[in-house]
Protein backbone atom coordinates (compact mmCIF):
# COMPACT_ATOMS: atom_id res chain seq x y z
CA UNK A 1 0.00 0.00 0.00
CA UNK A 2 1.44 3.38 -1.01
CA UNK A 3 1.97 6.29 1.36
CA UNK A 4 -0.57 8.32 -0.63
CA UNK A 5 -3.21 5.63 -0.22
CA UNK A 6 -2.48 5.44 3.50
CA UNK A 7 -3.02 9.19 3.76
CA UNK A 8 -6.36 8.86 1.98
CA UNK A 9 -7.43 6.08 4.34
CA UNK A 10 -6.43 8.26 7.30
CA UNK A 11 -8.57 11.08 5.88
CA UNK A 12 -11.55 8.71 5.45
CA UNK A 13 -11.14 7.58 9.07
CA UNK A 14 -11.16 11.20 10.24
CA UNK A 15 -14.24 12.04 8.18
CA UNK A 16 -16.06 8.98 9.57
CA UNK A 17 -15.05 9.94 13.11
CA UNK A 18 -16.33 13.49 12.60
CA UNK A 19 -19.55 12.16 11.08
CA UNK A 20 -20.18 9.79 14.00
CA UNK A 21 -19.79 12.72 16.41
CA UNK A 22 -22.28 14.72 14.35
CA UNK A 23 -24.75 11.81 14.37
CA UNK A 24 -24.52 11.55 18.16
CA UNK A 25 -25.19 15.27 18.40
CA UNK A 26 -28.11 15.06 15.96
CA UNK A 27 -29.73 12.18 17.84
CA UNK A 28 -29.79 14.22 21.04
CA UNK A 29 -30.61 17.61 19.53
CA UNK A 30 -34.35 18.36 19.64
CA UNK A 31 -34.26 21.55 17.61
CA UNK A 32 -32.05 24.54 16.83
CA UNK A 33 -28.31 23.98 16.30
CA UNK A 34 -25.65 25.93 18.16
CA UNK A 35 -23.33 28.09 16.08
CA UNK A 36 -20.25 25.98 16.81
CA UNK A 37 -22.05 22.86 15.60
CA UNK A 38 -23.17 24.64 12.42
CA UNK A 39 -19.51 25.50 11.71
CA UNK A 40 -18.45 21.92 12.45
CA UNK A 41 -21.19 20.44 10.27
CA UNK A 42 -20.40 22.82 7.40
CA UNK A 43 -16.67 22.07 7.59
CA UNK A 44 -17.29 18.32 7.58
CA UNK A 45 -19.68 18.60 4.64
CA UNK A 46 -17.25 20.67 2.53
CA UNK A 47 -14.30 18.46 3.40
CA UNK A 48 -16.24 15.27 2.62
CA UNK A 49 -17.56 16.62 -0.67
CA UNK A 50 -14.11 17.66 -1.83
CA UNK A 51 -12.68 14.27 -0.87
CA UNK A 52 -15.35 12.20 -2.62
CA UNK A 53 -15.38 14.32 -5.76
CA UNK A 54 -11.62 14.06 -6.01
CA UNK A 55 -11.73 10.26 -6.19
CA UNK A 56 -14.91 9.57 -8.18
CA UNK A 57 -16.65 10.83 -11.28
CA UNK A 58 -20.08 12.45 -11.15
CA UNK A 59 -21.95 9.26 -12.07
CA UNK A 60 -20.43 7.13 -9.31
CA UNK A 61 -22.52 5.94 -6.37
CA UNK A 62 -20.50 7.78 -3.67
CA UNK A 63 -20.94 11.10 -5.51
CA UNK A 64 -24.65 10.42 -6.09
CA UNK A 65 -25.12 9.58 -2.39
CA UNK A 66 -23.33 12.75 -1.30
CA UNK A 67 -25.22 14.94 -3.76
CA UNK A 68 -28.54 13.55 -2.50
CA UNK A 69 -27.42 14.36 1.04
CA UNK A 70 -26.62 17.95 0.03
CA UNK A 71 -30.00 18.35 -1.67
CA UNK A 72 -31.92 17.12 1.38
CA UNK A 73 -29.84 18.63 4.17
CA UNK A 74 -29.44 22.22 5.34
CA UNK A 75 -26.37 23.04 7.42
CA UNK A 76 -28.56 24.40 10.23
CA UNK A 77 -30.88 21.42 10.31
CA UNK A 78 -29.09 18.56 12.10
CA UNK A 79 -31.43 17.19 14.75
CA UNK A 80 -33.22 14.04 15.91
CA UNK A 81 -35.40 13.89 12.79
CA UNK A 82 -32.67 14.47 10.18
CA UNK A 83 -29.42 12.87 11.37
CA UNK A 84 -29.98 9.69 9.33
CA UNK A 85 -28.94 11.50 6.14
CA UNK A 86 -25.45 11.76 7.65
CA UNK A 87 -25.53 8.01 8.39
CA UNK A 88 -25.99 7.38 4.65
CA UNK A 89 -22.83 9.37 3.90
CA UNK A 90 -20.96 7.38 6.56
CA UNK A 91 -21.92 4.26 4.62
CA UNK A 92 -20.46 5.77 1.44
CA UNK A 93 -17.25 6.69 3.28
CA UNK A 94 -16.93 3.16 4.67
CA UNK A 95 -17.27 1.73 1.17
CA UNK A 96 -14.56 4.11 -0.04
CA UNK A 97 -12.28 2.95 2.78
CA UNK A 98 -12.86 -0.67 1.74
CA UNK A 99 -11.95 0.10 -1.87
CA UNK A 100 -8.80 1.95 -0.81
CA UNK A 101 -7.68 -0.86 1.50
CA UNK A 102 -8.22 -3.48 -1.19
CA UNK A 103 -6.76 -1.59 -4.16
CA UNK A 104 -10.07 -1.35 -5.99
CA UNK A 105 -9.67 2.26 -7.10
CA UNK A 106 -7.63 1.55 -10.22
CA UNK A 107 -7.35 5.19 -11.30
CA UNK A 108 -6.35 6.65 -7.96
CA UNK A 109 -2.65 6.90 -8.72
CA UNK A 110 -3.41 8.67 -11.99
CA UNK A 111 -5.60 11.17 -10.18
CA UNK A 112 -3.01 11.85 -7.52
CA UNK A 113 -0.23 12.08 -10.08
CA UNK A 114 -2.27 14.54 -12.11
CA UNK A 115 -2.66 16.72 -9.00
CA UNK A 116 1.10 16.63 -8.37
CA UNK A 117 1.90 17.56 -11.97
CA UNK A 118 -0.66 20.36 -11.82
CA UNK A 119 1.17 21.86 -8.83
CA UNK A 120 4.49 21.84 -10.68
CA UNK A 121 2.94 23.31 -13.80
CA UNK A 122 1.47 26.10 -11.69
CA UNK A 123 4.97 26.71 -10.34
CA UNK A 124 6.34 26.83 -13.87
CA UNK A 125 3.58 29.18 -14.96
CA UNK A 126 4.28 31.48 -12.02
CA UNK A 127 8.00 31.57 -12.79
CA UNK A 128 7.25 32.34 -16.42
CA UNK A 129 4.94 35.22 -15.50
CA UNK A 130 7.68 36.61 -13.26
CA UNK A 131 10.09 36.55 -16.21
CA UNK A 132 12.14 33.50 -15.22
CA UNK A 133 11.81 31.68 -18.53
CA UNK A 134 14.82 29.43 -18.00
CA UNK A 135 13.76 28.03 -14.63
CA UNK A 136 10.22 27.65 -15.96
CA UNK A 137 11.49 25.69 -18.98
CA UNK A 138 13.35 23.23 -16.77
CA UNK A 139 10.33 22.60 -14.50
CA UNK A 140 7.85 22.27 -17.37
CA UNK A 141 10.22 19.90 -19.17
CA UNK A 142 10.52 17.76 -16.05
CA UNK A 143 6.74 17.50 -15.83
CA UNK A 144 6.64 16.42 -19.48
CA UNK A 145 9.22 13.69 -18.87
CA UNK A 146 7.46 12.40 -15.75
CA UNK A 147 4.13 12.42 -17.59
CA UNK A 148 5.58 10.37 -20.45
CA UNK A 149 6.90 7.88 -17.91
CA UNK A 150 3.49 7.52 -16.24
CA UNK A 151 1.73 7.17 -19.60
CA UNK A 152 4.25 4.50 -20.62
CA UNK A 153 3.69 2.57 -17.37
CA UNK A 154 -0.08 2.67 -17.81
CA UNK A 155 0.33 1.26 -21.33
CA UNK A 156 2.68 -1.55 -20.33
CA UNK A 157 5.76 0.07 -21.88
CA UNK A 158 9.13 -0.34 -20.16
CA UNK A 159 10.50 2.89 -18.66
CA UNK A 160 14.06 1.66 -18.00
CA UNK A 161 16.80 0.65 -20.41
CA UNK A 162 18.89 -2.53 -20.50
CA UNK A 163 21.20 -1.08 -17.83
CA UNK A 164 18.31 -0.42 -15.47
CA UNK A 165 18.43 3.36 -15.91
CA UNK A 166 15.23 5.41 -16.42
CA UNK A 167 14.46 6.30 -20.03
CA UNK A 168 14.58 9.99 -20.87
CA UNK A 169 12.11 11.95 -22.98
CA UNK A 170 13.34 10.92 -26.45
CA UNK A 171 13.23 7.11 -26.02
CA UNK A 172 9.97 7.32 -24.07
CA UNK A 173 8.49 9.49 -26.81
CA UNK A 174 9.64 7.06 -29.48
CA UNK A 175 8.17 4.01 -27.71
CA UNK A 176 4.84 5.71 -27.01
CA UNK A 177 4.44 6.83 -30.61
CA UNK A 178 5.44 3.36 -31.85
CA UNK A 179 2.76 1.83 -29.61
CA UNK A 180 0.14 4.17 -31.08
CA UNK A 181 -0.54 6.02 -27.81
CA UNK A 182 -0.40 9.25 -29.83
CA UNK A 183 0.39 10.22 -33.43
CA UNK A 184 3.56 11.37 -35.22
CA UNK A 185 2.61 15.04 -34.94
CA UNK A 186 2.51 14.83 -31.14
CA UNK A 187 5.80 12.93 -31.22
CA UNK A 188 7.47 15.72 -33.21
CA UNK A 189 6.09 18.38 -30.85
CA UNK A 190 7.41 16.50 -27.81
CA UNK A 191 10.83 16.20 -29.49
CA UNK A 192 10.97 19.97 -29.97
CA UNK A 193 10.00 20.65 -26.35
CA UNK A 194 12.59 18.12 -25.18
CA UNK A 195 15.24 20.06 -27.11
CA UNK A 196 14.11 23.28 -25.44
CA UNK A 197 14.24 21.69 -21.99
CA UNK A 198 17.75 20.38 -22.69
CA UNK A 199 18.89 23.82 -23.80
CA UNK A 200 17.57 25.32 -20.55
CA UNK A 201 19.13 22.58 -18.41
CA UNK A 202 22.55 23.06 -20.03
CA UNK A 203 22.56 26.84 -19.92
CA UNK A 204 21.96 27.50 -23.63
CA UNK A 205 19.46 30.24 -22.87
CA UNK A 206 19.76 32.00 -26.23
CA UNK A 207 18.43 28.97 -28.10
CA UNK A 208 14.83 29.83 -27.17
CA UNK A 209 12.73 32.78 -26.08
CA UNK A 210 9.92 33.57 -23.64
CA UNK A 211 7.18 32.93 -26.21
CA UNK A 212 8.46 29.42 -26.93
CA UNK A 213 8.43 28.53 -23.22
CA UNK A 214 4.89 29.87 -23.04
CA UNK A 215 3.89 27.60 -25.94
CA UNK A 216 5.65 24.69 -24.23
CA UNK A 217 3.61 25.28 -21.08
CA UNK A 218 0.34 25.26 -23.02
CA UNK A 219 1.31 22.03 -24.76
CA UNK A 220 2.28 20.23 -21.54
CA UNK A 221 -0.89 21.40 -19.79
CA UNK A 222 -2.98 20.00 -22.63
CA UNK A 223 -0.95 16.79 -22.84
CA UNK A 224 -1.32 16.12 -19.09
CA UNK A 225 -5.04 16.79 -19.28
CA UNK A 226 -5.44 14.35 -22.18
CA UNK A 227 -3.28 11.52 -20.83
CA UNK A 228 -3.51 11.69 -17.01
CA UNK A 229 -7.19 11.13 -16.36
Amino acid sequence: MTTQTEKLIAEVDKLIEMANDLVKYGMSNPGRMQDDKIREFTAWTNRTGEFINRLYDENSQPVITFNQFRERMRMTNLHSSSYKTVVEVIGALESIKYELQNGLLSDIQKLLQADIFSDFLEMGEHLLKEGYKDAAAVIIGSVLEDTLRKVAESNGILTINANGKPLTIDPLNSELAKAGVYNKLIQKQITSWADLRNSAAHGHYDNYDYKQVEMMLLFVQSFCSDHLK
